[in-house]
C-alpha cells in the first residue's frame, strides 16, 4: 500500500481538528485540557501560533542541507524543561488578552486554511526553515499533523483522524527505536507524550524502553 503524503496526513488531521474548533463557545473555552494549566482557549491560541509559524515556514525557502526530519524534529520537545514551562505561561498570558474564545478560533480556522493552501503549492521535497531547522515540506506537514492530532486529544473533543494517529505512532516508534507493544494508537499517543502514565502491565510489556517515556511532550 502506498504511504500517504505528508500533505494528505495533514489535510485529514486538520479536517478532524478544525471541525471541533469550529463548534467552540465560551463555556467550552473555559474547560480544562490535558495540557497542564491550559484551558481550551489557551490551547487554541497555541494552535493559532503554531499555524502562523507554519505559514512563515512555508514561505521561507532553504538551500539545505536538511537537519531534521518528521521524527527527529521532536527530539528537542521535552516536557518539564524551563523552555516548556515558559511556553505554558506565555501562552496563558497571550490568550488572556482575548475577550472570548470565538475570535481565537476564527483566526485559527483561517490560518490553518492558509497553511493547507500554501502547502499545496509546494513540492513535497522542497526545503523550508522552521524554528532554526531545515526540513522538507513533506516533513513539516507531518510534524503539523502530529501536533494537531495530539492537541485534539488534549482538547477531549471529537476523535483525531486515523492518518494523524498512525503518523503519531510512526513518530513515537521512530523515537523509541522499536515498534511499541501497544495496539491502541490513541493510548500510545497519550502515554508516549506523557499525557497519561503506563499501567504496570503496559510497563512490563515495554520492558526497559518504558523508562524512556515520554518521548516528547
Amino acid at each position: 500500500m502506498t504511504a500517504m503524503s505528508g500533505l494528505s496526513v495533514l489535510d485529514a488531521s486538520y479536517e478532524a481538528l478544525l471541525g471541533v474548533v469550529a463548534t467552540l463557545n465560551d463555556d467550552l473555552g473555559w474547560q480544562s485540557t490535558r495540557c497542564a494549566g491550559w484551558t481550551v482557549r489557551d490551547l487554541v491560541h497555541h494552535l493559532l501560533s503554531d499555524a502562523q509559524r507554519a505559514v512563515v515556514a512555508l514561505h521561507t525557502p532553504a538551500s539545505g542541507p536538511v537537519d531534521v526530519d518528521a521524527v527527529s524534529y521532536w527530539k528537542a520537545w521535552q516536557p518539564g524543561t524551563s523552555d516548556a514551562e515558559a511556553g505554558l505561561r506565555g501562552t496563558r498570558i497571550m490568550a488572556s488578552a482575548w475577550t472570548s474564545v470565538a475570535p481565537i478560533a476564527t483566526a485559527y480556522l483561517e490560518t490553518a486554511g492558509a497553511v493547507l493552501a500554501a502547502a499545496r503549492e509546494k513540492d513535497a521535497d522542497a526545503l523550508v526553515i522552521t524554528q532554526g531547522h531545515v526540513i522538507t515540506v513533506d516533513g513539516l506537514c507531518r510534524t503539523l499533523a502530529v501536533e494537531a492530532t495530539v492537541h485534539q486529544l488534549d482538547l477531549r473533543l471529537g476523535e483525531p483522524s486515523e492518518p494523524g494517529l498512525e503518523e503519531t505512532r510512526r513518530v513515537l516508534d521512530g523515537l523509541l527505536g522499536q515498534v511499541a507493544p501497544m495496539a491502541d494508537s490513541t493510548r500510545y499517543a497519550l502515554v508516549g507524550t506523557g499525557r497519561e502514565q503506563l499501567t504496570d502491565a503496559e510497563a512490563h510489556a515495554f520492558g526497559p524502553a518504558a523508562e524512556r517515556l515520554p518521548l516528547f511532550g
